[in-house]
C-alpha cells in the first residue's frame, strides 16, 4: 500500500501538472470505485484545481467551489499520468482528463479495494480523516502524547491511522529498525529517551524516503512499491541487516509481515511467529544465535 512517502511524491508531481488547470471530464470504468452519491460526480467536471492535499494515505484534489476528490489507493491502486491524447491504461478504473493531460487511476488484481469519494466542504473532508497526527509536523511532546494515549505494541501504534497519519507496514519496519526498538514493545513501557529516539527515527526515515523516492521518480513515479532493495529490513527476510549483517527475521500475521533485526532491535531474542512457533513448540529457537 502506498504510504506517506509515496503519497508525498504523487502530490508533488500532481501539483506541478494540474493545479491551476481545469478538470474537463471524468470517466469511470468501474461503478464500485465511487463510494459517494452526493454531490454527483458530474459536479466536479469543469472545475479548476486549486490544490493537492493529503489525508492519511489518501490523495485529495481540492477544486473550486469547495469540492474535493478523495482517492484512496489501498493496496494495489496506483496513479498514472498520461500525455494529452492518450486515453487508455492497463487495469484502469477511472480517468480524469485535464487540458494538460489525463490522470488514470488503476488497480492490479481482482480485488477492488481502491475508492473514490467526492465531498463538499472541509467538514465532509475531515470526516474521512481517521485523526492521526502528521508526524513530520508534530512536536516531540505531541508525538509522545499520541504514542502514550493507548498501550499497544509499537508496530500497531505506528500503523494505527487514528494515532499517526500515513505510516503503514513498510515504513513502520524501517522506523523501528532505525530507532533500535522491538516491534512488540508496548508503548507505555518506553522511557523518555526511547520515545525521543522513536520520534527522531520516524521523521528521519520518512524524510529520507520522500527525498529518495522523489529523486528516483523523475518525471513521474512509474513504479510504486512497498519493497525497495535499499530498505534495511522490510521485505528482506533472511537477507543480512545492513548494520550488523545478521539475517533479518519476520513475524507473519494474516496478510501482514513484520521484519526486524534481532541483534539491532530485540537484544538477540527471536520474536514468536504465531503460526510457526506454535507448530514447533519446544523446538522454536529463542535466540538469533540458534539460527544465525
Amino acid at each position: 500500500m502506498p504510504e506517506l512517502p509515496d503519497i508525498a511524491v504523487y502530490i508533488d508531481r500532481l501539483a506541478a501538472r494540474i493545479v491551476g488547470h481545469r478538470l474537463e471530464s471524468v470517466r469511470l470504468l468501474n461503478p464500485f470505485l465511487l463510494r459517494t452519491a452526493l454531490p454527483p460526480i458530474a459536479a466536479i467536471e469543469g472545475r479548476m484545481v486549486e490544490g493537492i492535499e493529503r489525508v492519511g494515505k489518501r490523495v485529495v484534489l481540492a477544486l473550486e467551489g469547495d469540492l474535493f476528490v478523495v482517492i484512496h489507493l489501498m493496496i494495489a491502486g496506483r496513479l498514472l499520468w498520461l500525455a494529452p491524447g492518450k486515453t487508455t491504461a492497463r487495469n484502469a478504473l477511472a480517468f480524469f482528463a485535464f487540458d494538460s493531460g489525463t490522470l488514470a487511476l488503476t488497480e492490479a488484481g481482482s480485488k477492488r479495494r481502491a475508492s473514490l469519494h467526492v465531498v463538499e466542504g472541509r467538514a465532509a473532508l475531515q470526516a474521512l480523516d481517521a485523526g492521526g497526527i502528521d508526524v513530520l509536523a508534530a512536536s516531540p511532546d505531541a508525538f509522545a502524547g499520541r504514542l502514550l494515549s493507548e498501550n499497544h505494541t509499537l508496530k500497531r501504534a505506528l500503523t494505527d491511522p487514528r494515532l499517526f497519519s500515513g505510516i503503514g507496514n513498510a515504513y513502520s519496519d524501517e522506523i523501528l529498525h532505525r530507532a533500535r526498538l522491538s516491534p512488540v514493545t508496548l508503548t507505555r513501557s518506553l522511557d523518555a529517551d526511547a520515545i525521543d529516539r522513536l520520534h527522531a527515527a520516524t521523521r528521519a526515515t520518512l524524510l529520507a524516503w520522500i527525498e529518495r523516492l522523489g529523486r528516483e521518480a523523475g518525471d513521474w513515479p512509474a513504479k510504486v512499491t512497498a519493497f525497495h532493495p535499499q530498505m534495511a529490513v522490510h521485505g528482506r527476510y533472511k537477507l543480512p541487516c545492513p548494520d550488523c549483517g545478521t539475517p533479518v527475521q519476520r513475524i507473519v500475521h494474516a496478510e501482514n509481515e513484520t521484519n526486524y533485526c534481532a541483534r539491532c532491535q530485540t537484544g538477540g531474542k527471536l520474536l514468536a511467529d504465531r503460526a510457526l512457533s506454535r507448530l514447533l513448540k519446544a523446538n522454536w529457537p529463542k535466540s538469533i544465535d540458534d539460527v544465525a
